[in-house]
């Protein structure tokens, strides 16, 4: 009986899976994950394996298997890879190819129950690798309460000023390093994560360069987004720091989001997951068992944050708050103070403000920002499409005005008025200009290009909290906790100043009492009534292919579709399964079309 696999093709057009015979001299390297070359249509192409020993179909004489490229991922990460692929309706051979190593390596298959060498279910002494020592604290009581349920993910709300590698270095401690993976937003703190465990003698695989030494099941394995796809053969634990971060989220379709790849893992492998953020959003936090610190400590890790209510400001005043000049100067004093100021320049969204009062325009409906709409007199939301006249709400002006910022003016102003150099810091700037200047200023990137400062302060705040997307709540308390790590904690000195004219906003509560909660709640009230994730899934379309799609799609009994622009559809779905099926059961058409579930600009 010959030795047949069924692969699929490194050719993400092409969906059909294909059997092919194993020549003897390769046989015994090649199982479920292997990565292989096969003559495909004339030419030679890589592939993987997915399923090994096939029965041959009568009257066909596949062709043999060209060569061998070396290990794949291990049979479970190629089930993970099937399910994503159903799940963000994209072509396996996407997931498989993150899955993949880089280069080749060679070596002995991946058991597939996941164990390699001696037993790992003791994973004391010299066995499983060395334990870190407990870090005792409040990690003894987290770490508790992320291991009381296998399989189901923990939400660990952690403040930002509070150290959440300390729940990686108790979880080392429970369990040993060996199939503990702990996935960082960005190369930088993985880096400083690997370090770290390093100094404390724990073996660590760095990805993607450690691949090989991953695939052995002795270490910690430490990476961004794509070392959710590490090949563990059977994940034990799993910790993801700030959770919350985009940075986890692929933007090229398909748009498959690194946190619920690891919570599938973990279902399957009945691991302890730990999703570790300030902020945690609904959508995360629905169906996950959420883990909090005492109110003190959780106080204590955030930072003071101060609303500056400029509600009855005339909005010719300029950006800058009497507050603001009083706050900036004793810290520029200082020989090393530094000061951070925050204008996002490059957002979409143009806010409208009574020319009488002041008060921002906003929907009645969502609360999102509203701009004029087509049809004279009406005023219309960029997030929900909810319409409505174009007068003030609270003094009933017909007299409205949009607020025009800039980040490059903000800089030379501010410099001028504080007395200070600036330094302007956006998504494109060189890390180099940054040096030690004392007084940044620049978009939402400053927060991640800077490592500390005594004051950081949002300009206009309300950018963010009324941009055009369902998820605008959400990402903001996100950048005000970014905010909070730089200045440190509560009792750090440090401060978070916030300019807006709606200080009332369910974010700026939640950030002044330290209290995420009181966002999600409101957050979790809008989505219900709106049916958005987790209470409904969406998807987006787009391209010359979008149309026939859409149509195929709307025959769907449950599914509803909408145009948003003449080249984009929204898709909705009771829940992710019914979406994920129907976007498999429609035929792809021939013309370009890219599908993005959960769509983060909607």
């Amino acid at each position: 009986m010959p030795h047949l696999v069924r692969v699929v093709p490194d050719v993400p057009a092409i969906h059909r899976r294909f059997d092919y015979s194993v020549p003897p001299d390769i046989g015994p390297e090649i199982g479920v994950g292997s990565r292989i070359r096969i003559d495909l249509h004339g030419r030679r192409v890589g592939a993987w394996v997915v399923e090994d020993q096939v029965t041959v179909t009568d009257g066909v004489s596949p062709k043999p298997l060209a060569a061998s490229s070396g290990q794949g991922p291990p049979p479970s990460v190629v089930a993970v890879a099937e399910w994503a692929a159903w799940r963000w309706a994209g072509p396996l051979s996407s997931f498989l190819g993150t899955a993949s190593p880089d280069r080749l390596v060679r070596g002995e298959r991946l058991p597939v129950d996941g164990r390699h060498g001696p037993d790992q279910e003791d994973v004391g002494g010299d066995e499983g690798g060395p334990r870190t020592a407990s870090p005792g604290g409040g990690s003894v009581a987290i770490v508790d309460a992320v291991m009381a349920d296998p399989g189901v993910p923990a939400v660990v709300r952690l403040a930002p000023a509070l150290d959440a590698v300390l729940v990686v270095t108790e979880l080392i401690h429970r369990t040993g390093p060996a199939g503990l993976l702990v996935l960082a937003p960005s190369h930088v703190r993985a880096d400083q994560v690997a370090g770290r465990l390093r100094r404390a003698g724990v073996p660590v695989a760095l990805m993607p360069d450690g691949w090989e030494q991953a695939s052995s099941g002795r270490s910690v394995v430490v990476g961004t987004r794509a070392a959710a796809w590490a090949p563990i053969a059977r994940l034990r634990a799993a910790v993801v720091l700030d959770a919350h971060d985009e940075a986890y989220r692929e933007e090229r379709a398909p748009t498959w989001s690194a946190v619920d790849v690891v919570v599938e893992r973990g279902r399957r492998d009945g691991a302890h997951v730990a999703l570790v953020t300030p902020c945690p959003p609904v959508a995360m936090s629905e169906d996950a068992n959420l883990v909090t610190t005492g109110r003190a400590v959780e106080r204590r890790g955030w930072a003071a944050v101060e609303v500056v209510d400029r509600t009855g400001d005339d909005p010719r005043t300029g950006l800058f708050s009497e507050r603001l000049v009083r706050v900036a100067h004793p810290v520029l004093d200082r020989p090393d103070g530094r000061v951070v100021c925050i204008l996002n320049r490059t957002g979409r969204t143009r806010l409208l403000a009574c020319a009488s009062c002041g008060a921002l325009a906003r929907c009645t409906r969502c609360g999102g920002a509203v701009a004029q709409a087509e049809s004279a007199g009406a005023l219309q939301c960029r997030r929900c499409g909810h319409s409505r006249p174009a007068v003030c709400a609270v003094c009933d002006s017909t007299r409205l005005k949009a607020l025009r910022i800039g980040v490059t003016r903000a800089t030379e102003e501010l410099s001028a008025l504080l007395g200070t150099d600036a330094v302007e810091v956006t998504g494109g700037s060189d890390p180099s200009d940054l040096g030690q200047a004392r007084l940044v200023v620049g978009t939402e990137a400053a927060l991640h290009r800077v490592a500390r400062a005594d004051v950081v302060v949002f300009l206009d705040i309300d950018q963010h909290l009324l941009a055009a997307r369902f998820g605008a709540g959400e990402e903001t308390l996100a950048l005000l906790a970014r905010a909070a790590r730089l200045v440190g904690g509560r009792d750090s000195g440090g401060r978070v100043l916030v300019q807006t004219r709606i200080p009332g906003h369910e974010v700026l509560a939640a950030a002044v009492h330290a209290d995420p909660g009181l966002l999600a709640v409101a957050e979790r009230e809008v989505r219900k009534a709106l049916d958005l994730p987790p209470f409904g899934a969406l998807a987006e379309l787009r391209g010359p292919g979008g149309p026939v799609f859409a149509e195929g799609l709307r025959a769907i009994e449950g599914l509803r579709v909408s145009a948003i622009e003449s080249d984009r559809w929204l898709v909705r779905a009771p829940d992710h399964r019914t979406m994920a099926d129907a976007l498999a059961a429609v035929p792809r058409p021939p013309e370009r079309l890219r599908v993005e579930v959960d769509p983060t600009d909607v």
